[in-house]
This record gives C-alpha cells, structure tokens and sequence, in this order.
C-alpha cells in the first residue's frame, strides 16, 4: 500500500483520508473470505467502482472536448469508448501497478486474478472513484490527464482497437432510426473464470451472439457478427 501511495503522490494524489483508497483496493472476495474485516460497513470496491466509471466518463469527455475542437461528435465518441475500454484501464492500472495492491482472498491469489484485465479495469475505476470523494473532479481531471494523453498518442501512431459497438449502433441508427439492444443470454462459470453470452438485437430481429471475459467484450463480440450479418445483406 505505502509503494503505492508514493506512486500516486507522483500523480499529485495525496489522501486525506486512506481508508478510501484501502476501500478502493478491497475485492469483493476479501470481504466474503474474512469477517473479521476491520471496516464492515466499507465493504467491497463495487460502490467506489460504480462512481468511478461515471467520473471516468466524465473526465474524458471532458478532456477530449477540450483538447480536440475539430472533432465530430462520433470522432468524439469513437475516442471516448477507445479511452475508457477495459483494456486500456488495465494498462493504466498497470502502470500504477495497482494490481499488487488489491486485496484479494487466498483462492483468488492462486488463480493470479490481480493479473486480469478485469480486474485490474475495476481497481482503476474504484481508485478514480475514492480520489473523487476525497478530493474532488478536478483532482481525478488532473490525475487522469497524462494516462489520456499516453493512450491517445498510442491512437495517432496507429494503435487503435475497433469498437463494433459504437460502428453497429451508426448503422442501425441509420437504418431504422433506433439503437441496437443487448441481453445476457449466459453467464458460466466460477467467479474468477465467468463467461458470458451475449446476444444482440435490431428491435426484434437477432443480429447476433458473442462471447466474452466480461459482459463488455461478449457485446463487441456479438456486434462484430451482427456487423457481418448486416454487411452480407449490403446494410452494413
């Protein structure tokens, strides 16, 4: 935790109040694997990780509206989903080395879950979130910044991931005026292994089932086939 705190001081983050940052930091199956948690009432990350994402958002559509004024609102957007993916909050959360910091149950240790993606993309946010109740937007805007200017320069060089979301919600849109809805079909598997299905749908038509590590990754999957359904139709 202490390595961790000079990292985030170097950010320019000092806590007024660690307990948010250890909160921050908390899995859900610490909590589940130890009673005698010394702040029962903070429970798991889960809350700090909500409001992060929400300030995540935020702060980059911010950032994004400032720094890039000749952007379209779908540049804007293309941008914004490329910033705050799962993959690129794992990255950042590596570069902080956060995921030797989440306290996780001795089960989870084994099965090296502090090496996911998942996991990681979760830590971030929730820290997001605990600096923002201690400090307030403009510190997670400051704190934020230079991870947004690494990604997007990563972007120029030509490092960008497609986004089938954004690309069939343009497509449906144009077609009937409407926005493309997705539904859990399954979730497998144990906690640490889970595998969704996702399936996604054009009013009532099924365009197409994905599978993915997290609900995020089972929709692209599922809009990168309905993008090919569409496509050998001549809609897409």
């Amino acid at each position: 935790m202490q390595q961790l705190l000079t990292r985030l001081q170097q950010h320019g983050i000092r806590f007024s109040d660690p307990r948010l940052l250890e909160l921050a930091l908390t899995h859900r199956s610490f909590v589940n694997e130890r009673g005698d948690h010394p702040y029962p009432s903070l429970a798991s990350n889960e809350r700090l990780e909500f409001l992060g994402d929400a300030v995540l958002n935020a702060a980059a559509g911010v950032w994004l509206y400032q720094h890039y004024p000749t952007y379209s609102e779908r540049d804007l957007t293309t941008r914004r989903s490329a910033l705050v993916r799962t993959s690129t909050l794992a990255r950042f959360a590596r570069e902080l080395e956060l995921g030797q910091a989440v306290r996780l149950s001795r089960g989870e240790q084994i099965h090296r879950l502090h090496e996911r993606d998942t996991l990681l993309a979760d830590a971030f946010e929730a820290v997001l979130g605990a600096i923002f109740l201690d400090q307030g937007f403009a510190a997670v805007q400051q704190f934020i910044e230079p991870f947004l200017q690494s990604k997007m320069a990563r972007i120029a060089a030509g490092e960008i991931e497609p986004d089938y979301r954004t690309r069939l919600q343009e497509v449906v849109q144009g077609l009937h005026g409407i926005q493309p809805t997705y539904t859990m079909l399954a979730a497998e598997g144990p906690a640490h292994e889970r595998l969704f299905t996702m399936e996604v749908l054009m009013a009532e038509r099924s365009l197409g089932i994905g599978q993915g590590r997290t609900k995020q990754i089972a929709a692209q999957a599922a809009a990168k086939v309905a993008l090919t359904t569409l496509a050998a139709e001549g809609l897409a």
